[in-house]
This record gives structure tokens, sequence and C-alpha cells, in this order.
């Protein structure tokens, strides 16, 4: 019996390895992405993450965080803030979850020791599963216990595997000598975190109507960022980034949201407070052009220099 626990136990060790070495190769071969859907890593893909997680690196000790979805690094234009004399830094990520948030502040909140955090609360933060910004993070930053802890979270075969093979590129160095461009097609990146997008206006569109339904997983993983920031006495304001105003009257309770931001603290919707248009201030149905980007950031100082 103790040969054949034995005989087991090597066998698990080999198939571990031969697996991970599999996924390793497999992963690093130039077969077409349709052909290895549950190993995406795609390093530089979009949003600058890559830059933005290199660069954060870098920074301590600063005024203001931003954090949240692509509405916070296109929503919140650290040039802006630096010319009222805000330090800040823009840690924003594509369908950045909340799940995804908690890594994020467990690994970079002691360094950057922010005085004050803006949280950008989008209700489709709470409602997803959070794998597609799990990907992008493994892929764009260097990987380490807060990763293994978040793939548990996700519990996805696409973020294990994905995240082994992450691993493996970061002990063998194999991002060292990558480069991401700071401008790519109408995107460029601005020092600090924030993308510029090159001009452009929505076209209005219908839009179904949607009850706001949170996921159990991402409202816990929210709570408890919450209790990490306010653990280290730093001021945490919530914000709903302005989207279309057709796409906000899609949302059928949309009171039963804003109350539920209320009840955990200072929280301001732009979609109430600021009047804005479809056609002039948006590019897509729920990011703002540079326009609007302008007028939101102006009102958003406003508040927090009367505050």
């Amino acid at each position: 019996m103790k040969k054949f626990l034995q005989n087991i136990l090597l066998f698990l060790v080999f198939a571990a390895i031969f697996y991970v070495c599999g996924l390793f190769i497999w992963g690093s071969s130039y077969t077409l992405g349709q052909l290895k859907p549950n190993v995406n890593y795609q390093i530089g893909y979009s949003g600058h993450s890559f830059t933005r997680f290199k660069e954060v690196k870098k920074v301590q000790d600063i005024d203001i965080l931003f954090l949240g979805s692509s509405h916070t690094y296109r929503g919140f234009d650290t040039r802006i803030f630096s010319k009222q004399g805000f330090k800040t830094f823009n840690l924003g990520s594509s369908s950045q979850s909340h799940i995804q948030t908690q890594l994020l502040l467990k690994r970079y909140l002691d360094s950057l020791s922010p005085k004050q955090i803006i949280y950008e609360v989008y209700p489709r933060s709470f409602m997803i599963d959070g794998v597609e910004s799990g990907l992008d993070i493994i892929s764009n930053d260097r990987n380490d216990r807060h990763s293994l802890a978040m793939a548990f979270n996700l519990n996805h075969i696409k973020t294990y595997n994905t995240l082994a093979y992450g691993f493996m590129r970061d002990v063998f160095n194999l991002n060292k000598s990558f480069e991401e461009k700071l401008q790519r097609d109408m995107d460029t990146y601005v020092s600090g975190g924030y993308v510029e997008r090159q001009l452009q206006y929505f076209k209005p569109s219908a839009h179904p109507e949607l009850d706001i339904e949170l996921n159990e997983a991402q409202w816990d993983s929210f709570l408890e960022n919450i209790a990490l920031i306010r653990e280290q006495n730093i001021e945490v304001i919530f914000v709903y980034a302005p989207i279309t105003p057709s796409l906000y009257g899609s949302y059928t309770n949309n009171d039963y949201f804003n109350t539920l931001m209320k009840s955990q603290g200072r929280y301001y919707n732009f979609n109430e407070i600021l009047s804005m248009d479809d056609s002039l201030h948006f590019y897509d149905s729920h990011h703002l052009n540079q326009k609007g980007v302008d007028l939101f950031n102006k009102e958003l100082l406003n508040l927090l220099n009367k505050k």
C-alpha cells in the first residue's frame, strides 16, 4: 500500500511537471489564438497596461490614486490634476473588476502611499466574472502570490493556465526586452497612467433595458477593498464616471445602485451631476472623449477643492 501511494505521488508530480512544460511550449508557439483558447497571454494587448504597470513601480507618495476599469484610465486625466498641484497615478485597467482592484491594492498601495483614493464604480464591474481583467494583469505585470490568490478567487481554467504560463515567462525573464509603443492606433499613453483617445464623436444608439444584479464575489471583494484602504487611514471617494445618458437610462434600477454606493461612503454619480450629450462628449456608449474628460475632471476637482 505504501509503495502504491508513493507511485501515485510520483505520477502526480511527473504529470504536473509535464503539464506545465507542455503548457509553456504550447503557449509560446505561434499557433493561432483560437486553437489555444485556454491560454490567453497577451502582453501589450490593449489599454497600455504593460507601460502603466512598469511605470507604477517607480512612483511613491502621491496625493490621489485612481482605481477602476477603462473608465478610469480613459476618464481621469493626470495632466489636469497635475496643473492643480496634485501628484496622482492612474491604476485603471481594462474591465478591472473588484477582484483585480484588490490585487493591485495589495501589490502597490504601500509604495504609492496615497492621501486619497478615487475608486471608480461602474455597475458592470460588479456584474462580471473578472476573468478578462485577470488575464490582462497576468500578461502585463510580474506575477506573485497575489496573482495566485486572484486565480483561486476567479477559479477559471483559462486563468490557471495563463498564470502558469506567465510564471514561466517571469522565471526566464522573457518580457525583459518588450517595449510598448506609447502611441497605438488612436490611443496615446500619458505619463501617470492616463490614455488619451484621438477625438471622436459617438453616434447615439438605443440600448435594451438591463437590471443591475451584483456578483456576490465582486461585492465581497469590494467590501474587502474598502476595509483595506481604511485600515491605512486613506480617504476613499466612490465615483460613477459619466456614460452616455441613453445607456445610463437603460439601467432599470439606478436608484438601488446609488443607495448601495452611498451606504459605503462619499459617493458622486456624475451621470446625475453633469448634463452630457451622447454625440458631443463620448466616443462610444460608455467612454468619454477628451472634451467630456475635460468637463468631468473640472467638476470633480471643484468638488474635491470644496471639500
